[in-house]
């Protein structure tokens, strides 16, 4: 019988010609492995390798596609710092440090290809040991190696030994890690080896080059950069862009303008559709990152500690007690992972690229830094995505954007994210605002109010809310009316009209307790404001009403008198006009002017309001004929509170503003008291100034 075992220098040649990176192969003809447990000192020990070279660790490594390496040479926007970069390359071995997402890569594999028709690129695993890789004898032009895990490990001697055999095979190795502080120089000085700075390319550019590689025809180009419009490039390529989102603008817009061009906000709206659904899907499992997706989504743009403390008290409230639940697994803390503060810490800078965002400077302004998307059209259609696929987030996210804080800025955005889900759901989550506008938070009414007069824009949600608002205005619950009444202002979707109307309802249905003082003064804030806001129109509408109100023996007789004052001192001007102009316009400023210094709540506003009006008349060498006109119109209606006004001025003292006017109008007065006919016989010593 012949033995088919090889001899055994056969043996040792086929062990040797073995790949390194395999694990152990046994070779055992007829002999018996054992397979059960081994103790004692029944073991192999490789400490070389064959040949006497260094012992290979595994290696996992494998060829740049041609293909790609060609599309990323063509496509390639040289970034500051190449022709360095290059020099430093010369070495044979070299580092290129560098922010992720920023381009790294494609730097390096340009540094690697340049000068050479058509390059040999191998890239190596990070995870690889450099102590026990060798590059090829030849074939290969450059070696690229992204982030290994530790390069403190090395020393100078595990890259010197690198660099003969490279040098012999006409090669280069380029190490690219992630940017840290101090991480270049102290590279540098640890292994003597060159390390360049990444530094990002302009976004511009990259869109430029990306745009001429889809599409050659440059009138082609022409034209699609005609139909984006004037001022494109600063919303769709901020500054900081990282290259791929800028070539996936190059792509959205030639996709897109394949059919006669698109307009900037029609990419936008494609990109932000588009990068919405990746990042609610790269947030699953990662709570703490699809918290500041969220907060991103509602406060982007607004300084760097609001959207990180409304991320923090979004996993804080969804990690609470009965919040847990409606949370489902995703915002809360899973039990296979350690809890905050036993593990690393993400930084917000990691964060904030892994979601398309962005942190920007106000150096020199006093500003804090703001965190926002870099096309802000993302938080929106990020509401579309959880409406749409993850419902069961919505309760928590109401009470969450309830607890915002008491700025404007932050109540305005929480009561757009709102009405964002109102109009995702077709109205459904409007059920939660009654518990939205009841919760315990200082905001949480205007919040509420916000989300429903925001809602009332979106045909989606608009017959919901407007439906919300009508039932609220006659609720028995305090904070369900002071909502309404907050939805009354300008920059809502209530109409003037509406607002008018649901504040005569409020009024009516006052119920009379304490609270019901904050119900009447969000309707008075709120009709100043529309006023104040309004065109003339408006402004007439407004009057209008408040006329027929100061008639009234009802609450509302009180709001005309407390929201006039602030009306005609916000703008005297346009009082003036419309006093000129004679008729029901001029006849309602003199009727609620007349009942606002009636009402003695209200006498020293409307005071004031004269007084400084006098002043700057004053300051004329011509009266104001509107002041004239008003003052004139009063003294003839005879009001009491217009008597105690004329006589506090007239006994004021010498600098007082109006004083001759006063005195005239009050000899008008007397002599009109004299008269048989007189429609009033008051007697002007039964009034005095106490104010």
């Amino acid at each position: 019988m012949i033995s088919d075992m090889p001899p055994g220098d056969g043996l040792d040649a086929l062990v040797a010609a073995l790949p390194p990176e395999r694990n152990m192969v046994v070779l055992a003809p007829h002999g018996t492995v054992n397979t059960g447990v081994v103790t004692g000192g029944q073991r192999q020990t490789v400490t070389a390798a064959m040949g006497g070279g260094p012992a290979a660790g595994t290696t996992r490594q494998g060829p740049v596609r041609a293909k790609d390496l060609r599309t990323a040479r063509r496509r390639f926007m040289p970034p500051p710092g190449f022709e360095s970069a290059l020099t430093a390359l010369d070495s044979g071995v070299s580092v290129l440090v560098g922010a992720p997402g920023t381009g790294r890569e494609t730097h390096a594999l340009n540094l690697l290809a340049h000068g050479r028709e058509d390059p040999v690129l191998l890239q190596v695993d990070g995870s690889v040991d450099l102590t026990r890789w060798a590059p090829r004898s030849q074939g290969v032009h450059g070696y690229l190696v992204m982030e290994p895990p530790d390069p403190f490990a090395l020393r100078p001697w595990d890259l010197s030994r690198l660099e003969a055999p490279l040098a012999e095979a006409g090669a280069r190795l380029l190490i690219v890690l992630a940017e840290a502080p101090g991480l270049a120089s102290d590279l540098a000085n640890r292994l003597g080896t060159p390390v360049v700075r990444h530094l990002p390319p302009d976004p511009r550019q990259v869109f430029a080059a990306h745009l001429a590689d889809i599409c050659s025809d440059e009138e082609v180009r022409g034209r699609l950069l005609r139909a984006l419009g004037a001022g494109h490039f600063q919303e769709l390529l901020p500054a900081e862009l990282p290259p791929r989102q800028a070539a996936r603008v190059a792509r959205a817009v030639a996709r897109l303008g394949a059919a006669g061009g698109a307009d900037c906000a029609e990419v936008l709206d494609a990109l932000a559709r588009a990068e919405a659904p990746d990042l609610v899907a790269r947030a699953q499992e990662d709570p703490v990152l699809l918290a500041h997706l969220l907060a991103l989504s509602v406060y982007g743009g607004l300084d760097r500690d609001s959207v990180v403390e409304r991320a923090s008290d979004l996993l804080e409230l969804a990690g609470s007690g009965g919040e847990r639940e409606t949370a489902a697994p995703r915002l809360s803390p899973r039990p296979d992972r350690p809890p905050q503060g036993t593990a690393p810490q993400r930084p917000l800078s990691e964060t904030l690229r892994t979601l398309g965002a962005h942190r920007t400077s106000r150096a020199g302004t006093g500003d804090p830094d703001t965190l926002s998307f870099f096309w802000p059209a993302v938080g929106d259609a990020v509401w579309r995505v959880l409406c749409r696929e993850h419902g069961e987030l919505l309760p928590l996210l109401h009470t969450w954007l309830a607890r915002t804080g008491d700025r404007p800025d932050q109540v305005e955005r929480a009561g757009r994210a709102v009405a964002a889900m109102a109009a995702g759901t077709d109205g459904r989550t409007l059920d939660l605002l009654p518990g939205v506008a009841s919760a315990p938070w200082p905001a949480a009414v205007e919040v509420a109010a916000r989300g429903l007069g925001t809602a009332l824009r979106d045909p989606a949600s608009a017959a919901g809310a407007a439906e919300l608002l009508e039932r609220w205005s006659v609720a028995p619950e305090t904070a369900l009316r002071r909502a309404v009444a907050y939805a009354c202002r300008s920059d809502s979707g209530v109409t003037t009209a509406q607002a008018l109307l649901l504040a005569h309802q409020l009024m009516e249905t006052t119920g009379g307790g304490t609270d019901e003082v904050t119900v009447a003064l969000a309707v008075v804030e709120a009709l100043v404001q529309r006023f104040a806001t309004g065109d003339t129109r408006t402004r007439g509408i407004v009057l209008e009403r408040m006329r027929t109100w100061a008639g009234s023996d009802d609450m509302s007789e009180l709001i005309a008198a407390l929201a006039f004052p602030a009306m005609a001192g916000a703008d005297p001007a346009w009082c003036g006009s419309r006093m000129l102009t004679g008729g029901e316009a001029a006849s309602e400023l003199v009727r609620l002017t007349g009942h606002a210094l009636n009402e003695a709540a209200t006498f020293a506003s409307m005071r004031d309001v004269l007084l400084s009006w006098c002043r700057e008349a004053d300051g004329t060498p011509r009266p104001d004929p509107g002041l004239e006109e008003l003052l004139h119109a009063l003294t003839e209606a005879r009001q009491p509170g217009f008597l105690r006004w004329l006589m506090a001025v007239a006994r004021g003292h010498d600098a007082m503003p109006g004083k001759e006017t006063a005195a005239r109008l009050l000899t008008v007065w007397h002599g009109r008291a004299a008269t048989p006919d007189t429609d009033t016989d008051t007697d002007t010593n039964t009034y005095t100034d106490t104010d």
